[in-house]
């Protein structure tokens, strides 16, 4: 683990850090069935070998980072499946390994890359529960629970070798504070927060993005802040309002331009055919943005074609 930002060496080569896009997305693609509570964390136990191929087919479309199939990973996920904390750990380090085997192939194809990472996904409690609370943010925990939650996880990330650890898809103050005040136990470890919004200017849980922004501006082991998971179209507003309360790197993984339709349980394409994220790049790093990548329903081909 460095002991410094990670991502510094990509961007003095390139204007911004390219991230992956959707796992479960392109897992389903193959055949696998997520409806599950485990989500992609399922097929650590069941086909890990898809994962890598996943993992390797982003790298060659492009992606400097590839985020973890840890999302859901975690010792009381795996508790459902009658799995010990060892257990878990080993299949939480699991999802670092397949990311570095996939990185290991691409750069035997293309030795003179540069520096390609992986970071360790980091789900949110809302996310173990499997509620959709993740994009509402009304769990309550005390920050000790918090933390105890978070912690095999986050140790098994670090020590498995994440390069850095990707606090996604958070919807909650009180989860993002313990968190932060987590990440002071591993003092190498550095680590971006991506969260889930009410509006452009409030988290999930209603807590004003100033006083989340302001929070972490404590913790210099946060190497940038932003959103993933929300609708493309309510991303650039949303980075602009970060943009003005801080000075770090922000981050982008937008849902692709697609809409879910919960009756039917199809997701359907709405507007101008050219509302993709490739689309929005420029606006993106117009305000400050420095990592991009796509989350639900994105794929290879969108990450190609933000690679241009």
């Amino acid at each position: 683990m460095s002991q410094s930002n990670p991502l510094t060496a990509i961007l003095e080569r390139e204007p911004f850090v390219l991230l992956d896009g959707a796992m479960a997305t392109e897992l389903e693609g193959r055949g696998c069935n997520l409806a599950d509570s485990l989500w992609s964390a399922k097929v650590l136990m069941e086909n890990p070998t898809l994962i890598r191929d996943v993992h390797l087919d982003y790298f060659r479309a492009g992606a400097r980072v590839a985020i973890t199939a840890s999302y859901q990973a975690t010792p009381a996920g795996f508790a459902a499946r009658g799995l010990d904390e060892a257990q878990s750990r080993l299949l939480i380090a699991r999802s670092v390994a397949l990311a570095q085997e996939a990185r290991t192939v691409y750069l035997a194809e293309n030795p003179q890359a540069g520096a390609l990472l992986v970071a360790g996904s980091v789900g949110p409690y809302g996310a173990y529960l499997a509620d959709g609370s993740e994009y509402r943010g009304d769990y309550q925990r005390s920050a000790e629970a918090f933390k105890a939650f978070h912690r095999p996880r986050v140790e098994a990330l670090l020590e498995a070798g994440a390069d850095l650890l990707a606090c996604e898809t958070q919807p909650s103050f009180s989860e993002i504070s313990a968190l932060a005040e987590l990440l002071t136990e591993y003092p190498a470890a550095r680590a971006w927060f991506s969260f889930t919004l009410r509006d452009a200017q409030h988290l999930s849980d209603g807590t004003p993005l100033c006083d989340v922004v302001a929070m972490l501006a404590r913790y210099p082991q946060v190497v940038a802040v932003g959103i993933n998971c929300i609708a493309l179209e309510k991303t650039t507003e949303a980075l602009r309002h970060l943009h003005s309360l801080t000075a770090l790197p922000l981050v982008v993984y937008p849902n692709s331009g697609e809409h879910y339709d919960a009756v039917s349980k199809t997701w359907h394409h709405h507007g101008e055919a050219c509302d993709t994220l490739a689309h929005h790049l420029p606006e993106w790093l117009a305000v400050g943005t420095k990592l991009v990548g796509g989350c639900c329903r994105t794929t290879p081909a969108d990450i190609a074609a933000l690679a241009g």
